[in-house]
């Protein structure tokens, strides 16, 4: 997706979707594949980001002076701050095309997806470059392909730039804030809203020195946690497995049993959504395979999750009889 017809085929590709009531049995294969791709629940971060979003890029649009306002996705690993910016990418893009029509026809590429290579400014800049297809020389300047990308970004219309991974940039380096430069200087001369993502960026140096500053004062944070069991009187962990739990398709699974699960996997997973995705997708394949077509606790516990949800959650030991 860091090529714009790799993105296009994303946001154009219709989401995957539960069964709808009466459809005909899908076969083992169909199934498997499903789990694959699986559903997108819509999150709270998500809800919040696409808002924060729409607002950005309708004050951006009269902005002529000053960089536009941006955005930071920042939380930890699995927490689901990828997932949620693309999906607010996809929203971009498709609602581009119904007011638009054809993007391609038109020569209109209304979002950029980026990702921070672990390297130079020049290095960032050719990523830019490469997602447009933008042709360049061996020979070129940094300061001739910025030209280019600014340019051909203006050109094709890039109202939404998402740049991921933003946890890599550290300002404090001669390589990191040679970046942030960069950064701020696209910011400067590309009529577009832009989107960071990066893992427990407030954490890091990103915000530090003077170049931390000038991203601090125009970015707003929102934060993508891992959910809480329970939010007042609301229950957002257990609303997510609800979800996740209506979008099976196997033929023996017990209605609600998942959802009873809640406190269990909010263990497990430590809120994580990814975490939660991956261990319930997996689950269910492993259903599939084995032939119960059931989810239980036994199959949960026999999925091995990633390092960080492993080592969060720790089963009590159970004590012998007659000891404390």
């Amino acid at each position: 997706m860091t090529v714009w017809d790799g993105f296009a085929r994303f946001a154009t590709t219709p989401v995957t979707e539960p069964p709808a009531p009466g459809a005909p049995p899908r076969s083992i294969e169909e199934r498997v594949g499903y789990y694959s791709q699986f559903v997108t629940v819509r999150t709270p971060a998500i809800d919040t980001l696409a808002k924060q979003v729409r607002t950005l890029m309708v004050l951006g649009r009269h902005q002529q002076v000053t960089a536009r306002p941006s955005l930071i996705v920042t939380g930890p690993a699995g927490a689901g701050k990828t997932t949620a910016l693309l999906q607010v990418g996809r929203a971009c893009h498709l609602a581009h095309i119904r007011r638009q029509g054809d993007t391609a026809a038109a020569g209109q590429v209304p979002v950029a997806y980026v990702l921070v290579p672990p390297a130079s400014a020049k290095t960032l800049a050719l990523e830019f470059a490469r997602y447009l297809g933008i042709p360049l020389t061996g020979r070129m300047s940094q300061a001739q392909i910025v030209n280019s990308v600014c340019h051909t970004y203006t050109q094709a219309g890039v109202r939404l730039v998402l740049i991921d991974e933003i946890h890599r940039l550290n300002p404090r380096t001669t390589t990191g804030a040679q970046s942030a430069d960069l950064l701020k200087d696209l910011t400067e001369r590309i009529s577009a809203t832009f989107v960071y993502a990066g893992i427990d960026v407030t954490g890091t140096a990103l915000f530090s020195g003077v170049r931390g500053a000038q991203l601090a004062a125009r970015a707003c944070l929102v934060d993508c946690d891992p959910l809480p069991a329970r939010d007042g009187e609301r229950e957002p962990f257990k609303d997510l497995v609800q979800a996740l739990e209506n979008a099976l398709d196997l033929r023996h699974h017990r209605r609600g049993s998942l959802v009873r699960l809640a406190p269990y996997l909010h263990a497990r997973t430590a809120g994580r959504i990814g975490s939660l995705a991956r261990l319930v997708k997996q689950a269910a394949i492993t259903a599939l395979i084995e032939g119960t077509e059931r989810i239980t606790k036994t199959t949960l516990d026999a999925v091995r999750l990633d390092p960080l949800a492993e080592q969060h959650y720790r089963p009590r030991a159970r004590t012998k009889p007659g000891t404390r």
